[in-house]
């Protein structure tokens, strides 16, 4: 029997909120995740993707309704119970890395596990263990300017996972990579999925990155719109699905 390990009721957004330029970014989203599921989030731009994957990752705070991850409360929890929270549960990976450029490759992957006052032997093991597995374990000791942008997205990915999370949240976690590293970092995402049970949420605009994922939703207007479930399809008819209803949602923005 699965669990749910991501629940929004309702959900809302609204910024500048009860001032007069308030804007509703979100409006009442009813949405779950299954453990192992790997959800892809698209939507055309202004949609309010990366709005809802911010509210659902505890980045950003919603306005109204309820966020639950692992049955507990967003909302009741203060900002150290959220912190504790996000270091224990939740990997996070960027379109832009978010790597600083003072600290070093091993510094900038053992981050999580030191903000949480792990021991020093077992970020050491955590660290080297990772960076072995995603073939970056050579460059530890290098700065992120010092390394290519496949790289830096490799140590993204294990600073994402050094605290062995249950949710890893992507943004757009291709967005700055050619199409070859795309490719490796789409089947490393996979296999996490596949093999390891990690539960992915990651945005994107590529329906090929999206045909990665086991379910798709698309976003407007701050809504949930449609869903596509992969089921028994190949990747290749998903894709197709994918691509279709990309196709459908264009031709209607411009008639509009």
């Amino acid at each position: 029997m699965t669990q749910t390990v991501l629940e929004t009721k309702n959900l809302k957004k609204i910024y500048n909120y009860q001032t007069e330029n308030e804007f509703e970014a979100l409006h009442d989203i009813n949405f779950q995740v299954q453990e192992g599921e790997f959800i892809a989030v698209m939507g055309p731009s202004g949609s309010g993707k990366s709005t809802f994957i911010n509210n659902i990752s505890t980045i950003d705070i919603y306005t109204g309704g309820h966020v639950y991850i692992n049955a507990k409360e967003v909302r009741t929890m203060s900002s150290n119970e959220i912190g504790r929270f996000r270091y224990q549960n939740l990997g996070f990976i960027f379109q832009d890395f978010n790597l600083l450029d003072t600290h070093t490759m091993y510094e900038n992957i053992a981050m999580p596990l030191s903000l949480a006052h792990v021991k020093k032997e077992e970020i050491e093991k955590r660290v080297n263990e990772l960076a072995k597995q995603m073939d970056i374990d050579w460059l530890l000791k290098k700065y992120p300017y010092e390394c290519s942008g496949g790289q830096r997205q490799r140590a993204a990915i294990c600073r994402a996972l050094v605290n062995k999370p249950k949710i890893i949240v992507a943004d757009e976690p291709t967005g700055n990579l050619d199409s070859k590293n795309s490719s490796e970092l789409m089947k490393i995402l996979e296999d996490l999925n596949h093999n390891n049970g990690v539960t992915i949420v990651m945005v994107t605009h590529d329906p090929l990155i999206a045909s990665y994922s086991s379910r798709l939703i698309f976003i407007r207007d701050g809504n949930i719109e449609s869903e596509i479930v992969k089921g028994e399809m190949t990747q290749d008819e998903y894709f197709q699905k994918i691509v279709e209803i990309n196709s459908a949602e264009s031709r209607e923005l411009i008639t509009q």
